[in-house]
C-alpha cells in the first residue's frame, strides 16, 4: 500500500491560500441567486498579479498546470497569454454554481450551459481536494483499507459524492 496522503489539519498538508480577512466565514453561504461574493472568495484566489510563473500552492498548480513541462519558457509564454482567461473562467463557472442554487433549498434546474459551468466548478473542487488527500489512481484500494477512524475518510466520501454527482451530470448531458 502506499503511503498515507497527509491528513487534513496537518502543517504538511497542502493548502488553499488565505483568505482575506474580509471574506464569510466558511461554509456561509453567498447570496442565493446573485453569486456574487463567493464563499472563501474564488475570485481572491485567482486573482493573478505578477509574473506568468507556476502556483507555487500545489492546489492552484494542478488547477493551474504549465502547457509544456519540459519546455519552462514555452510554458511561461503560454501561461502569460491564456492564464488569466482560465482563471477568470474558473470564477464565472464558480458563480454560476452558488447563482443556480435554489435559495430554500430543493431541487436545482441547470440550463445546457449552467449545466457546463457545474461540470468545471465540480471537477476543480475535485482536482484540489485530490491534492489535499493525495489521491492517485489507486485510492479506490487504499479508500478500502482505511481505518474507520482515520480524519481523512470524511473527506474521501466527500470526494466520491462529488465524483458521483459529477458522472450523473455528464450522464443527464447525454
Amino acid at each position: 500500500m502506499a503511503p498515507a496522503p497527509p491528513v487534513p489539519g496537518d502543517p504538511e498538508t497542502p493548502r488553499p491560500p488565505t483568505p482575506p480577512a474580509d471574506a464569510p466565514p466558511a461554509g456561509e453561504p453567498a447570496e442565493p441567486g446573485g453569486g456574487a461574493d463567493l464563499p472563501l472568495d474564488v475570485g481572491a484566489i485567482f486573482a493573478m498579479d505578477g509574473p506568468a510563473a507556476p502556483p507555487d500552492d500545489p492546489v492552484l498548480a494542478r488547477l493551474l498546470p504549465d502547457a509544456y513541462g519540459d519546455d519552462p519558457e514555452a510554458a511561461g509564454e503560454f501561461r502569460r497569454y491564456t492564464e488569466q482567461d482560465l482563471r477568470s473562467g474558473k470564477v464565472a463557472a464558480a458563480r454560476t454554481v452558488l447563482a443556480t442554487l435554489p435559495s430554500d433549498g430543493g431541487r436545482v434546474r441547470l440550463s445546457a450551459g449552467d449545466a457546463e459551468a457545474w461540470l468545471r466548478s465540480l471537477n476543480d473542487v475535485r482536482l484540489a481536494l485530490g491534492v489535499v488527500l493525495g489521491i492517485t489512481d489507486d485510492y479506490e484500494h487504499e479508500f478500502s483499507e482505511l481505518d474507520p477512524e482515520d480524519p481523512r475518510e470524511a473527506y474521501l466520501h466527500v470526494y466520491d459524492w462529488l465524483t458521483f454527482l459529477q458522472e450523473t451530470l455528464v450522464r443527464a448531458l447525454r
